[in-house]
């Protein structure tokens, strides 16, 4: 088995569930990290709120970062429930 593959998400119905949840964890931090952007970026227009118009952007930026390792989590996830998979079917025959 390799990481990123089609296949490891759909083995199982165990897979898929873990493959939904890892991926509703992703598009909630997505959403999050563009709406510190958003929020950062309007904060600019006003010279009072440029201290926590940087926060905002250290935290989206922060958030950003987060998604590769939430993709990676998932799949090191996924790549390790196949493991079990394959050690059951040795044990088996």
């Amino acid at each position: 088995m390799q990481l990123f593959r089609l296949s490891n998400r759909e083995r199982n119905e165990n897979s898929r569930r873990i493959w939904a949840l890892w991926e509703i964890a992703y598009t909630c931090v997505d959403f999050g990290a563009a709406l510190c952007f958003t929020v950062g970026s309007v904060l600019f227009f006003w010279k009072q709120y440029e201290t926590a118009a940087i926060w905002f952007f250290t935290v989206g930026s922060v958030l950003f970062m987060a998604k590769p390792s939430i993709r990676l989590i998932r799949e090191l996830h996924l790549l390790a429930m196949g493991d079990d998979d394959d050690l059951a079917r040795r044990l088996r025959g």
